[in-house]
Parts: C-alpha cells; structure tokens; sequence
C-alpha cells in the first residue's frame, strides 16, 4: 500500500484540508509506535527527528514549523518497520554482505583476474554448505555469524566459546561448524572484521610498527619489546602492550557500496540549513564554511568525508579497584545526517589504547597507525 506524502509539500497549511487530513493519517500510523512514556520523534522542520514529543505536540509543531522536506521514509512513524519472526533468517543476508566485499575488491583490481576472489572460497563455501543435512534455513556461515554475535554481546569467553562448538559437535556430529574460536575469527576477518595488532613500548614511547616492525628494543628508549623475568625473557615472547588497530578504508568503502548509504553520504550538501541561525548539523557551523573557504579543493566534490574523532578512557573490568584505563578511539561520518552520524551503526572504533595508565601527552604516538592512513586517503 502506497502512503499519500504529498501533503508534505504544502506551505500554505492555515487553511489546507489536504494538509489537515494527512497530518491526522501520519498521526494514526505514527500512534502504534509512541515510547513507554507517550514519546516519540518529531519530523517538524525544527526538531528533523532529534528530538522528542506527545502526540498532540508533534500535531501543533507540525502544523506550525512544516514537515522536514527529506525525511522519505517514515521509519520511526510506522512505515517499514521490521516485523517479528520466528528467529530463523534467511541465509541471503550473508550473500548480500559477501557482495559487497567482493564488488569494492573487483573496484580495486584493474585488471580483471580472479586472484582477487581466491581470498574468499572458504566464505563462499561456508555460505553454499548446509549447517546440517536437511537444513536449508541456516547455512554454515550465517550461523557461524550469529554464534560470533552472541559472544560479543554476552561478553562469552573464548573458552567458553570453544566449549560450547564442542558441545554442538557432539550433539549433532554432522553439522558443519568450525572447530575453535579460532579457526570462527579467521573465517570473519576475511569479511573485513579484522584488526591490526601492534605491539607498543613499555613507555609509550614508540610502536614497533612499519621500519619498527622488526626491532627487538624501543628506538627511543631502548627499552625491551617484551617481558622479561628475572632479566630474562619468558619462553615465550610476550610484548607488554598491544594496540588494536581497526583499518578505515574497508569501513569507509562499504558506506559507498549501496546506492542508499551512498547517497547519505552525500547529505551535508543537500541538507544545510537555510537559516543562517540555526544551526542543526556540523555543516551550519562557522568551522565547517571556514575550512570550505581554505581548501576549496576539497569542498568541490561532496563525496569528500568529514570525519570526528572522540576518545575517552574506561575501566574495562567494571571493577573500580582495579586502576587500569583503556582509551577507545571513535571515529563518526559528519556525511550523514544528523539522525544518523551519531547512531551506534555509523560510528566506527579505530583504535584500542592499551593501560594501565592514560596515553596523555603520547596520544599522537598511538594515533600514527591512523594518520597514516587518513594520508594516503
């Protein structure tokens, strides 16, 4: 069923019945979805879905402020919203992912061999293989997926990980699973899941990373690269600290991969306010035109991406005894409309700082992984 939006456009609204009637049927579709507390998000030209309001608010602000000119599709009123399932999904979602990554790799390689696609015959044998003879709902990938999830979100050990992928292969020996948590994030680094381990001075004085890569003490302090006991190595080289690096490109790539988040992408141009009072995204700033007027360059394609970047610290044992801070790295696309760039799914960890103690006046040895490849983007 198509939903009548034209009364969206009308700017004469004091007096349009049309206007009056599809309000009231955008409020009806709209009623089934308010919060516990009668709340919901408000599309009026002031609040574009930031903030939130009763029923009988949205209605007066409204009529009174217009409906925001680009919100298409209703998606926090009713229109499209996912309906529950049973919890079986169907296994083309993993196809879908798969695409993507191959069709931003074939954009790569210019000269159109295979060699590109050998990288990815254990997904794709993943993705064609039965979870279990008989079984067509799940493939051995797509559950293999929603395993990994589940870890993550209960915050599983890979132990317990481990047990439980023995568990199911004793209980049903012919289901086609990976053996260990191992062998599992091998397989979702191929998907672009990865991240970069590198190994950080004792002191924070350096990363033993490109030209260091190879060094057994710090170039700055010639500190060891790895514990020691007693003096001595341990048998095995264990190196005090490890920064986690998560590339952006591959993330950058995908949100350019869908014609529909390609075209959000491209939102900062189309969505400035026209009020030179209001300010409702980063692109109504004065730092945002400032930086357009230095480097008009860059300013004249609007793919360009405008990137934030916040870090904080955090105890990652929920244990305030224990005197240790991580430092996360968070990236967020200023692309994309303001109801989106702050969204969980948008924003993107780039860097895992190692404790125990605040990176401080080192943070820009932390962030040379980073730099470097916002360089050569």
């Amino acid at each position: 069923m198509t939903i009548d939006k034209s009364w969206t456009q009308i700017r004469k609204r004091s007096n349009s019945v049309v206007f009056w009637q599809g309000l009231q049927s955008f409020l009806q579709m709209a009623k089934p979805h308010v919060n516990d507390r009668g709340f919901i998000r408000c599309p009026c030209n002031r609040c574009i879905n930031n903030a939130q309001h009763q029923l009988e608010v949205l209605e007066t602000r409204i009529h009174r402020f217009g409906f925001m000119s680009d919100y298409n599709e209703w998606i926090y009123h009713g229109e499209n919203v996912p309906q529950p399932n049973s919890g079986v999904h169907d296994s083309d979602e993993m196809f879908e992912v798969l695409e993507d990554i191959i069709s931003n790799d074939a954009e790569v390689d210019q000269l159109g061999s295979q060699s590109s696609n050998v990288q990815y015959d254990d997904l794709f044998t993943a993705l064609n293989s039965e979870l279990y003879p008989g079984v067509s709902s799940f493939s051995s990938l797509n559950f293999l997926v929603k395993l990994m999830h589940l870890k993550v979100m209960n915050k599983w050990t890979n132990k317990s990980f481990d047990e439980l992928l023995k568990s199911l292969k004793l209980a049903f020996p012919k289901m086609d699973l990976a053996e260990s948590h191992y062998e599992a994030k091998k397989l979702m680094t191929k998907m672009g899941l990865g991240y970069q381990s590198i190994h950080v001075c004792k002191n924070d004085c350096a990363l033993f990373w490109n030209e260091n890569s190879m060094s057994e003490t710090c170039p700055v302090c010639s500190e060891s690269r790895w514990k020691m006991q007693a003096g001595r190595r341990t048998g095995k080289n264990v190196p005090h600290k490890v920064l986690r690096y998560f590339p952006l490109a591959p993330r950058l790539k995908r949100l350019f991969a869908t014609s529909k988040t390609a075209k959000l992408m491209r939102w900062h141009q189309a969505g400035k306010s026209t009020d030179d009072n209001v300010m409702r995204h980063p692109v109504d700033g004065r730092a945002w035109k400032d930086f357009d007027r230095k480097h008009p360059e860059f300013a004249d394609d609007v793919r360009n991406v405008r990137l934030g970047l916040a870090a904080d610290g955090f105890n990652p044992f929920n244990n305030m005894s224990i005197s240790y801070n991580m430092w996360p790295v968070v990236l967020t696309t200023y692309n994309l409309p303001p109801w989106l760039c702050m969204k969980p799914e948008y924003l993107m960890l780039s860097l895992l700082i190692p404790g125990p103690q605040s990176p401080g006046k080192d943070m820009d040895v932390f962030l040379w992984p980073l730099i470097e490849e916002l360089k050569e983007l």
